[in-house]
């Protein structure tokens, strides 16, 4: 099993809510944007939805198999009390500061845009992320704990076995189709709150602690094959998004999906198992801004979108600007005050230990 700290997981988890934030952006400049709640331009670039469509069904099943790794990794050194109470800190408290703190303020920068009443009831917005990993925990951790128990139990030797050859990590995919011909979807990419995201986000997070309970034989695996992985859903994605996204199918979009998270995990473990003093920070600062980062969004896309400039410069200058704007915040408030520190999922120091980070 997995003992040692993946500095490659970390790197994945900071890439990925990069993307996340990149992909929000885009959707501003997309002609549905008003649909599902966001600042819409009135000069639209749809061109950027076709990387955008690529990475979208991957994106958020990705963040929850990180999850689910992230959770195996805590609790190495915690018993099940402990597990329970750190993660209620961790993303628990997160998410219930969010619905009453953070996500008012992009649903009033949207309601002063557009000239609207301003109102506000509870809703987890895009924190809906973090209320969903606290019931996959709550479900979860007596079967987790059986096995951290038994770190050479059967059920390991035999999931060791299995990945001993190129189609073991592919093991996931029934379920993954399953599922969504069981749930039968509207939309592959639609998460958020829908019975799709928690059934796929489950799934994801569950197979996430999988992978790192299995050990080295599943990420050697990777190694050796995570190119064809990536090959194969590049050639899918490429051919949804050219000529035949009408006849893609939900199942296809799943195995499309996983074979992304499959390469992407290899990759990573080839180039980025190694520290260094960019990850500690980003690492740090990641949770934090995806906290944040909607309504440092609104802020930007209110200012940016009135300015006369090529639509492809607003782009850019919102992804500059929403980005500095998070470090800024992290940097200057969320990371210097003790308070605030827990309410972000950090940890709680002094104000003079903080001073010196």
């Amino acid at each position: 099993m997995e003992t040692a700290r993946r500095h490659d997981i970390d790197w994945l988890r900071v890439i990925a809510i990069g993307l996340l934030l990149i992909y929000h952006i885009a959707i501003v400049f997309q002609p549905w944007a008003l649909f599902i709640g966001f600042i819409r331009s009135d000069e639209l670039l749809e061109g950027l939805w076709k990387p955008m469509s690529l990475i979208n069904v991957w994106r958020i099943p990705f963040l929850f198999f990180v999850s689910g790794m992230g959770v195996y990794f805590a609790m190495q050194k915690r018993n099940i009390k402990q597990l329970l109470l750190d993660r209620s800190k961790r993303i628990l408290v997160p998410y219930l500061f969010g619905i009453v703190a953070i996500v008012p303020l992009h649903f009033l920068l949207f309601q002063n845009y557009y000239n609207q009443p301003l109102h506000y009831f509870a809703h987890p917005a895009h924190l809906w992320f973090l209320g969903n990993i606290v019931i996959y925990i709550s479900i979860l951790f007596p079967f987790f704990f059986q096995l951290i128990k038994k770190p050479e139990g059967k059920f390991r030797r035999s999931l060791e076995k299995m990945m001993r050859n190129p189609l073991g990590p592919l093991a996931i995919l029934p379920f993954f189709i399953l599922e969504v011909l069981l749930v039968q979807p509207d939309v592959f990419a639609l998460y958020a709150q829908t019975l799709h995201g928690y059934a796929i986000g489950f799934l994801a997070f569950f197979f996430g602690f999988l992978m790192v309970y299995i050990g080295k034989s599943f990420w050697q695996i990777l190694l050796k094959w995570h190119w064809l992985y990536l090959a194969l859903a590049l050639g899918m994605g490429l051919l949804r998004i050219s000529i035949l996204e009408a006849y893609f199918t939900n199942a296809l979009m799943a195995v499309e999906s996983n074979l992304w998270i499959l390469g992407i995990f290899g990759l990573g473990y080839k180039y980025l198992n190694r520290p260094s003093k960019s990850l500690s920070y980003l690492s740090e600062s990641a949770y934090p801004i995806y906290i944040i980062h909607m309504f440092v969004l609104y802020a930007v896309a209110s200012w940016v979108l009135k300015l006369s400039l090529d639509p492809y410069l607003k782009f850019a200058l919102s992804v500059l600007l929403t980005l500095a704007g998070c470090l800024l915040i992290f940097e200057l408030i969320i990371k210097r005050i003790p308070l605030l520190r827990p309410l972000f999922g950090m940890k709680y120091r002094r104000a003079q230990k903080a001073k010196e980070i």
